[in-house]
């Protein structure tokens, strides 16, 4: 009867041991309203890896759940722009991050919107929908503290249609095209 127990007990604290490392490294987010589209759709479910930035920061490209500094009752998903100390502009719905325009495959349309030169704050984030045309974001309200980052889309697990791992863009794939074309002899 002690084996019993002892293995209940076993197997009752390697649960609890479990439960709490994936309470304390992996967060599911759900995708509400559509200033995402295409590229994640309304009810779509994700795991956020929370522990991604505590051994490194957000990179431009990359899409993080975060509390928006006007609503920190809420998870948003956006996509991060700009970078501390960069600067963004918006000239006819084109980003311009240090003067240099993001080839942004990764947007449903491009907006008219403007946006006059912007320098990002230390330990702040510049972040936008890939639906810019409805996405409420960095335009609105303003940057995104770091302390506001929840953490990196990592996994999307629902539906089942769109399992996989979540696409980032890095700063080298977003280069324009023509600076990506290999060099001839």
């Amino acid at each position: 009867m002690r084996g019993v127990i002892r293995e209940v007990v076993t197997t009752i604290i390697v649960a609890v041991v479990i439960f709490l490392v994936l309470q304390a490294t992996v967060q599911s987010s759900v995708v509400i309203g559509s200033s995402m589209k295409p590229n994640f759709e309304p009810g779509q479910r994700l795991l956020v890896n929370k522990v991604v930035y505590r051994f490194g920061e957000p990179q431009q490209g990359e899409v993080i759940v975060f509390r928006p500094p006007d609503n920190e009752d809420e998870d948003y998903i956006k996509r991060v722009i700009a970078l501390p100390g960069d600067t963004v502009e918006i000239k006819g719905g084109t980003v311009y991050i240090n003067n240099v325009a993001l080839d942004e495959p990764y947007i449903k349309a491009p907006t008219n919107d403007t946006l006059r030169p912007t320098e990002i704050p230390e330990n702040e984030y510049f972040v936008l929908g890939d639906n810019r045309n409805i996405s409420n974001d960095s335009r609105d309200w303003g940057t995104v503290p770091r302390q506001n980052i929840v953490g990196k889309a990592w996994l999307s697990v629902w539906p089942p249609d769109q399992w996989g791992v979540v696409a980032h863009y890095t700063p080298q794939e977003q280069l324009p095209s023509t600076k990506l074309a290999p060099q001839l002899p």
